[in-house]
């Protein structure tokens, strides 16, 4: 099973999240970072287009054998409803049309879904905030990982195997951790979501909804593009809990690399958050980066200091019943 990792618990600590106190004191040095909150008008046209490519697609994929289908799934295909679920994080954030305008965000969030093949844009949005607000919490902040999950996969090959399973994790945790009753736009959600893909299996069969399914769960798990899920929160360093990468592949992510300055300000749209950087780059330059999300993946595994244990965790203090 390979090495066994070296910590045996998470990073437990008593402060509040960096964010919060960060986002004040940036703020109060330099207030135009006020000017870059809104919303890009830009971001919808380039989501549509994502989603008519994956469709304009979808005629090949459905004379393609099993192997070319997986593998175009895996190299394409899942690339692009990789960058659609960063999209509904965007919208997540409501910087798809503004706050305010709640309403087209979340009507929009139901169109960049459909490709996805599962519905997951309102669920995503409830849980979302609360990881930003509530960052660490051990009961409300669901990007957490379980103690079931750090004490089963505290091997190199048991966090290899997790890798593989993080779609799983990042759909049952919520449901189990934190369960919540689903709301109306979530039936809603999952009407449209349906009726959609029954129209891709009426018009293409299901072998080309699957390859739609299977390549975002493939991005999602030992892909270069995922190695974003490790790489923004798990403690490479000693101390630090949110880390930023710089490299290319924010290009076809809505840079959500800069994961720093998105946590300091998440009514920024992702496309100006490398003008945060600009801005203050005295309060960033200095702190804990990745390079490489490939390489953030091959730490994850073969470091053993480095695993589902490396997270920072903050008691839960809220009120009894």
């Amino acid at each position: 099973m390979g090495a066994h990792v070296s910590r045996t618990d998470f990073e437990w600590v008593y402060t509040e999240e960096p964010h919060a106190s960060r986002r004040k004191i940036i703020l109060e040095k330099y207030p135009q970072i006020k000017k870059l909150f809104g919303y890009d008008p830009m971001f919808k046209w380039i989501v549509t287009m994502m989603v008519v490519i994956q469709l304009l697609s979808l005629p090949i994929v459905q004379h393609l054998s099993w192997p070319a289908l997986l593998l175009m799934a895996y190299c394409f295909g899942g690339v692009i409803n990789h960058s659609l679920m960063l999209a509904i994080h965007e919208i997540a954030h409501n910087l798809a049309f503004g706050h305010n305008r709640p309403m087209a965000n979340r009507l929009f969030g139901f169109f960049a879904n459909l490709p996805l093949g599962i519905p997951m844009s309102i669920s995503f949005k409830k849980y979302h905030l609360e990881h930003h607000r509530y960052q660490g919490d051990e009961v409300i902040d669901t990007d957490l990982p379980t103690l079931l999950e750090a004490k089963l996969f505290c091997t190199t090959a048991g966090k290899l195997v997790w890798l593989f399973l993080q779609p799983l994790f990042y759909t049952i945790r919520p449901l189990v951790v934190r369960p919540k009753s689903p709301t109306p736009m979530e039936f809603i959600n999952l009407v449209i979501q349906l009726f959609f893909d029954a129209c891709i299996v009426k018009l293409f069969g299901w072998k080309v909804l699957l390859y739609l399914i299977l390549g975002g769960l493939m991005a999602m798990g030992v892909h270069p593009v995922a190695g974003h899920f490790v790489a923004e929160h798990y403690m490479f360093r000693k101390g630090f809990e949110t880390y930023s990468y710089y490299g290319p592949l924010n290009w076809i992510t809505f840079n959500v690399g800069y994961h720093n300055e998105h946590h300091d300000f998440p009514a920024v749209p992702g496309s100006r958050l490398p003008e945060v950087k600009r801005i203050a780059p005295e309060f960033y330059d200095d702190l804990p980066q990745h390079n490489s999300w490939s390489k953030v993946l091959y730490d994850f595994v073969f470091d053993p200091e480095v695993g589902p244990y490396a997270r920072i965790k903050r008691k839960h203090h809220g009120l009894k019943s």
